[in-house]
C-alpha cells in the first residue's frame, strides 16, 4: 500500500486491506468520513469533494490495479468511498436508520451486481492488457463505473420508497 501514494487512496486509506469483506468495510470507512465531515459540508463542498474523488479515482485505481496486475483488485475500495459519498450526499438530510438502509442497498448492488450493475462490471473485465495501450486506464474507468451504477440503482430505490411513502 506505502509503495506508491495512488496505492493509499485507492485502498481507502487501509481500509480495503480487511481480510474479510473489504468493500463493505471501504464503504463503512466512507460512511464514517461522511459522518465526520458532514457538519461542516454545504452541498457546493460535497459537489466539489466527490466532483473531485471521481477522476482521482479513476486514476488511483488504474496506477494500483497496473501496479497489482490484477484488473479490479479486491482491495481497491476507493470506487465504493466515492459511490457511497454520493448517496449519502443526495439522499440527505436523513438519519442513522436512513443511511442504514443506504448501507445495506447499496452493498448489495454492489456485491450481488444485478441488472445494470453486472452489466457495468463485466463491460471492462475483457480488457486485453497485454495488447491495448489503454487497458490499465480503461480497468480503472471500470472498477469505478460498476459502483456508480449501483450508487445510482441504490438512489433509484430509495427514490421509488420514499415516494411511496
Amino acid at each position: 500500500m506505502l509503495s506508491h501514494p495512488a496505492h493509499i487512496v485507492a485502498m481507502g486509506f487501509g481500509s480495503g486491506l480487511s481480510r474479510v469483506a473489504p468493500g463493505s468495510v471501504g464503504t463503512l470507512w466512507s460512511w464514517l468520513v461522511f459522518a465526520v465531515l458532514q457538519p461542516g459540508m454545504s452541498d457546493l463542498h460535497w459537489a466539489v469533494l466527490i466532483g473531485a474523488s471521481l477522476p482521482l479515482g479513476w486514476w488511483v485505481c488504474s496506477v494500483t490495479a497496473r501496479n497489482m496486475r490484477v484488473l479490479d483488485p479486491g482491495s481497491v475500495v476507493w470506487d465504493e468511498v466515492a459511490a457511497f459519498w454520493l448517496v449519502l450526499w443526495l439522499i440527505a438530510p436523513t438519519g442513522f436508520w436512513g443511511q442504514l438502509l443506504a448501507f445495506a442497498l447499496f452493498r448489495f448492488f454492489d456485491a450481488v451486481k444485478p441488472g445494470p450493475v453486472g452489466w457495468a462490471d463485466r463491460l471492462f473485465h475483457d480488457v486485453d492488457t497485454a495488447n491495448d495501450a489503454s487497458a490499465w486506464r480503461k480497468a480503472g474507468f471500470g472498477i469505478m463505473l460498476d459502483d456508480l451504477v449501483a450508487a445510482a440503482c441504490t438512489l433509484f430505490v430509495i427514490a421509488v420508497w420514499r415516494h411511496f411513502q
